[in-house]
């Protein structure tokens, strides 16, 4: 999630610690993207496999968060289906492939339908779009994840996609502290400027350029075409996530996060940048069986 604009001084929040002009507690901030970090490079260079209990349990959390969200508009999602079945399409598109995930996502959709029916006909519209909705926006995306590491060299690829959404976030983060000026969109994102999408472009684009030779051999004007879509993507997952929150009237998703605020807040963007990166690796580094 990039939080950018105007630039202000660092001041000292009510606990004494530092806290940027958009409110994170910095040092609590690092300390947890620092962590997260460290668990995500420790499971995909050991037993990579492992990587998807961080997944799920971060979709799972992610779930949690926007169903709480939603019940603040009278919206009941299905959260024990759509978490069940997520769940299993998370694994599934792991161990059998894109088809598998398909299909489960598909299944999971009809056992939504039938586990709302016993709640009655108010309603029952709005909260299986709901239950549609969260299936697609967390799990289906979370899939493309698992795909990505399913490959022989899934945990590098896997990493590539993880290093450009940081480096979209850290980007816009920092260059809209230090200059941000220019409201990108003012009624969605009151901190979101041109200036820290410039930060973002530029800290994806050398992401993507570095990083995809260094890791997966691929060409530099791959990397930067691979750093260009996941900008657009990343950016995109930002805002939708801030229209969600407008439209709920809420400022966070959740706080298990320090600094960070919820789970869903945190990967946001990742979130819709998942089925661009892998679709372009994939184009670009054919997996064998699968170019």
């Amino acid at each position: 999630m990039s939080v950018d604009g105007p630039a202000e001084p660092m001041v000292p929040g009510k606990d004494g610690t530092p806290r940027a002009r958009a409110g994170r507690n910095l040092p609590a901030a690092l300390g947890v993207g620092v962590a997260l970090g460290g668990l995500a490079i420790v499971t995909l260079f050991t037993v990579k496999a492992t990587f998807l209990i961080y997944l799920a349990a971060a979709v799972a959390i992610a779930l949690w968060e926007l169903s709480r969200a939603l019940g603040t508009r009278d919206i009941s999602l299905p959260l024990v289906p759509v978490a069940v079945g997520g769940t299993a399409a998370i694994a599934l598109a792991y161990w059998w492939g894109e088809r598998a995930l398909v299909a489960c996502v598909a299944i999971t959709m009809i056992v939504i339908l039938a586990w709302r029916l016993p709640a009655g006909t108010v309603g029952y519209l709005r909260d299986v779009t709901a239950g549609a909705f969260a299936l697609i926006y967390l799990p289906l995306m979370a899939g493309f994840v698992s795909l990505m590491l399913a490959a022989p060299d899934g945990s590098r690829r896997t990493l590539l996609f993880l290093i450009l959404g940081v480096c979209s976030d850290i980007g816009g983060y920092a260059t809209g502290i230090l200059i941000g000026r220019h409201l990108m969109a003012p009624t969605i994102s009151p901190k979101k400027t041109w200036e820290g999408f410039g930060g973002s472009a530029l800290a994806c684009l050398v992401a993507g350029a570095v990083a995809l030779p260094l890791l997966l051999h691929g060409a530099v004007w791959q990397g930067l075409l691979i750093g260009a879509a996941a900008l657009l993507a990343a950016t995109l997952g930002d805002l939708t996530e801030s229209m969600i929150k407008r439209d709920l009237q809420i400022k966070d998703m959740g706080s298990v996060l320090p600094g960070h605020g919820g789970v869903l807040d945190r990967i946001d963007s990742l979130a819709l940048a998942a089925p661009v990166v892998w679709l372009l690796l994939l184009a670009f580094i054919p997996v064998a069986g699968q170019g």
